[in-house]
């Protein structure tokens, strides 16, 4: 017998609303900071608070999102989130205030935060068991495009005008709506299981067997919030800011290359064979990324680092699904992606401190024991590998 379809047309049609709700996030991460300094006359402050604001809304809501995917019919819960993703970026091409854009990227956060749980959710629900790792590795390139692509296409709308960069938002928004609600999905997918108790507790909101690994990734994560925050200054002091998008494009292009590599070996071999590799080549990168000035070691470093991440991410995540129950998969997704949320604040935040003091090589260097301290965790609790 063949082995079960993976590019299903339920699974694309997730892949797809994730890519265009990551997509319009990255080209509002790359391009609000500068409509707000040039258009609305806002400085540095104001123009963090953009981000500052979204990544509230999204930290707020993740948990919730995951008991209401887990409780209520999934697909409805899909259409409510990209129908309200499709009205924040009409309004978007109305806003004339510093004050409107913060609401709106409030609000942005918390749909981002379901909209994007709820894809995650049924793309994982709909793979076939012996295909989850390598499923939901593929799953993941469609975000990795969106932040290779997202601020390109922003960058190069804005320098049009700011019309025609909204208008690109709103459009994609009706896209995504589209496709995320265009089919039925089965019933045993969408609905809830049947309620055992009433009231809530904390089980409610957090998979405690998806703890553990999203921990690990959000050890990862930290490190990783230095290499998208900070490498378009880092490269800057080096004299090569030229190259930040290539960068970013051969960081995204090898995982891809390697991500079905990475997946049929997590579900043939085990965890293990994907994730120690991983911890490896990503903290190798960082220790490139630091110690090199040329833009071939910053070629280098990024290779390295796509190579690792690329193994990683997908890694931890399928495990967090994995060693939930199934109907808890809503729950267990949102436990992963609050998780990662949570490191990649505060990374952001310890590693600008860090770079402060030490400056962004030494930043780097601190960035790889990170990423080994997690490595030592992960062979700590989870041994010699396997499926967990």
């Amino acid at each position: 017998m063949g082995r079960q379809r993976l590019w299903t047309a339920e699974f694309i049609a997730m892949g797809v609303s994730s890519f265009f709700q990551y997509m319009a996030q990255y080209v509002l991460l790359a391009t609000l900071p500068l409509f707000i300094m040039e258009s609305l006359h806002g400085g540095d402050f104001e123009a963090g608070l953009a981000m500052t604001f979204f990544q509230v809304g999204t930290v707020c809501c993740r948990p919730f999102a995951g008991k209401w995917i887990d409780s209520y019919n999934k697909q409805k819960l899909l259409l409510g989130a990209t129908g309200v993703f499709l009205a924040l970026m009409l309004l978007f091409n109305f806003i004339s205030s510093l004050p409107l854009i913060l609401a709106l990227r409030l609000v942005h956060g918390a749909v981002f935060a379901m909209g994007t749980t709820a894809a995650a959710a049924l793309a994982t629900l709909v793979l076939p068991d012996e295909r989850k790792g390598e499923g939901i590795g593929y799953f993941a390139v469609f975000s990795n495009f969106a932040m290779v692509l997202g601020p390109f296409l922003g960058l190069l709308l804005l320098g049009f005008s700011p019309r025609l960069l909204f208008a690109f938002l709103a459009i994609i928004a009706g896209v995504t709506f589209w496709v995320s609600n265009r089919s039925q999905l089965p019933p045993e997918i969408v609905l809830p299981a049947k309620k055992k108790k009433q009231g809530h507790s904390l089980a409610d909101f957090i998979e405690k067997q998806a703890v553990p690994t999203a921990l690990l990734g959000g050890m990862v994560f930290f490190s990783y919030a230095g290499v998208i925050t900070f490498i378009p200054l880092y490269l800057k002091t080096l004299g090569l800011e030229t190259m930040t998008s290539m960068f970013f494009a051969a960081f995204a292009l090898v995982i891809v290359l390697t991500r079905p590599l990475v997946g049929r070996a997590f579900d043939r071999i085990g965890a293990g064979s994907v994730i120690y590799p991983g911890f490896a080549l990503f903290a190798a990168g960082l220790v490139v990324l630091g110690s090199s000035s040329s833009s071939g070691g910053m070629f280098a470093a990024a290779a390295v680092l796509g190579a690792g991440f690329g193994a990683l991410s997908p890694a931890f995540q399928t495990i967090a699904i994995q060693s939930s129950p199934a109907v808890r998969a809503g729950v267990a997704t949102a436990t992963y992606f609050w998780s990662l949320d949570i490191f990649v604040g505060l990374g952001a935040l310890g590693l600008s401190l860090i770079s402060l003091q030490v400056g962004y090589q030494w930043m780097y260097m601190i960035s790889a024991m990170v990423v080994l301290l997690a490595a030592i965790f992960y062979l700590a609790g989870f041994g010699r590998g396997g499926k967990k």
